[in-house]
Formats: C-alpha cells, structure tokens, sequence
C-alpha cells in the first residue's frame, strides 16, 4: 500500500469496515477503506466487481488498489470532493432535483446492464424465503406499527409477481443517502460494498429516501430508467418489495435506539398514505412529466 501523509478516519454509514479519507505529499486525496483479512475473498470479489461497473460508465469512485496490509484488506478508491446528495438536494430548483434523479436513473440503467450468473437460483424462490424470514423478524420483534395489516395483506396477494422475474447485478443500498454531488455539481454512486445479484426493479425498494426527501428526484430516477414508460408491473412489484422492506425495517431499528424506531414508524406511516394503504400501486409523490 502507499504511504500517506494524513488520514483522517469517516464514521459515518454502517459498514464494519474502516474508512479513511488519506492523503499522498503531493495533497491527492483518495479513500481507503480496511476491512478484516477474513473477509479477504468477499472483499477482493466486491473490488472487482466495482472494476467492472465502473468500466460500463457508472459514475463512482473509480477502484484504484487492492491488497493486504498491516490492518487487514485494503481497497483505495478516487476521493469525491462533495457532500451528501441527501444533504443538499433541496438547495436546488424543483427542475434541478427532477434532473439529478434522472442522473440517478441512468446510472442504475448501467449498473443492471450486468446480468446475474446463470447459477443464480430462481428469483421467486429467493424472495420468498425473505419475505417470509422479514414476516417472522417483524412479528417476533415485539414491537408493532400502528397500522400493519395492509402491508402484510398486499404481500400474501402479490407474491405471483415474483415468478420469471430477470436478475442482474444490484448495488444493494441505491438510495440517495449513498450518492454526493461534487463541487462542480456531478451526481456520484458510492458504497458498493452491499453489492448483490437479483431483480433489477427490487433496486427501487429504498426510493422511499429519495421521495421524503425529494418527490422530484425520485420521479426523475424512475422516468429515466424506464425511458419515460414505467409499466404498471413494475409499480405492482415496488409495492410488494416496499412492503417487504417496511416490515422488516421495525426490527432492523431496535438495537439503534428510540429515535431509529420512530424515525420507521414516521416512515411505514408516510408509505401508508402514499399507497392509500396499500390499496393503489402507483404512489401519490409521482407524477409523470
């Protein structure tokens, strides 16, 4: 690994791992991110992966190294000077947000041009077996939304959509807290690190972030990756992954606190009125432009 003359240790996000922004003596930055020698073939298959979305065009920190050092494994990527896009987007007109997403979009379009091994085991089978572990999860908990019955009732009705759904490559976490903008205003991918294999349209799960924080934006991210023509299967099959993923979202948050629960519970309400209480697919933050 290279020598640096800084690092500065990042704490935010939830990775295990150690993520550093480190500095070379002629002031380049870079992020270097350590994570445990076990982990060394995951790790070495993560980069290699990102080597090869980065080659389709994909927007993101472009992987530099990789290898064992002293700490464990080690990955150096670019540094992207920016903030948050979480963090700013509403600094921007309507227009500007409705443009990112649509950034947004076509990046996902690049990421899903890579397809699933053909080992893959058959999506529906796959699903099922999570929908039916985020049931349990959610149910043992000991915890209930105020209003959880038309989540559980769209599940037990939809999961046929689930059958001869295509797999490809996914990011794993596409929402807009893992995306900056940089100084001149680009939109950047980040955090491949939870990168998976299975239904390109269960990507769109976490676009619940992105329509708290920007209706625009999210409108924007669905319009380009369908070219304009969103087909109603995909709303039908969003509403079921959303389901799935609000559930299991109330006991994801117990060990995080209070303020993590509600800040769920605040969510699983928002999504309640946006579906009509899961009685309409195509929810009320989009609008067609």
């Amino acid at each position: 690994m290279r020598s640096f003359t800084t690092r500065t240790e990042i704490t935010k996000g939830w990775s295990g791992d150690k993520k550093y922004c480190v500095t070379e003596q002629n002031d380049t930055r870079y992020f270097l991110r350590i994570s445990p020698r076990e982990q060394y073939e995951e790790k070495q298959q993560e980069f290699e992966l990102m080597l090869r979305v980065f080659a389709r065009g994909v927007p993101m920190p472009q992987p530099l190294e990789f290898g064992l050092c002293a700490e464990g494994i080690y990955s150096l990527q670019e540094w992207i000077d920016g903030d948050d896009a979480e963090d700013v987007i509403r600094q921007f007109s309507e227009t500007e947000q409705y443009m990112y997403g649509l950034a947004a979009g076509r990046a996902l379009q690049k990421i899903h041009s890579i397809p699933a091994p053909e080992s893959a085991e058959p999506w529906e089978m796959r699903f099922n077996r999570k929908i039916d572990r985020k049931i349990q999860l959610y149910t043992a908990c000991g915890l209930r939304y105020a209003e959880d019955e038309p989540f559980f009732t769209y599940l037990r009705e939809n999961r046929s959509l689930l059958k001869d759904r295509p797999q490809t490559l996914q990011h794993g976490d596409f929402h807009i807290g893992n995306m900056m903008l940089d100084r001149t205003g680009k939109l950047w991918i980040i955090d491949f690190n939870r990168r998976d294999y299975g239904d390109p349209w269960e990507e769109f799960n976490r676009i619940v972030w992105a329509a708290q924080k920007s209706p625009d934006f999210a409108c924007g991210m669905v319009d380009e990756y369908f070219d304009g023509d969103v087909p109603m299967k995909f709303w039908r099959l969003l509403a079921l992954y959303i389901s799935s993923n609000t559930l299991s979202s109330l006991p994801w948050a117990i060990p995080f606190g209070e303020k993590k629960v509600n800040v769920m519970r605040t969510q699983a309400n928002e999504i309640l009125q946006w579906y009509d209480h899961m009685r309409t697919v195509v929810p009320r933050w989009y609008r067609p432009r």
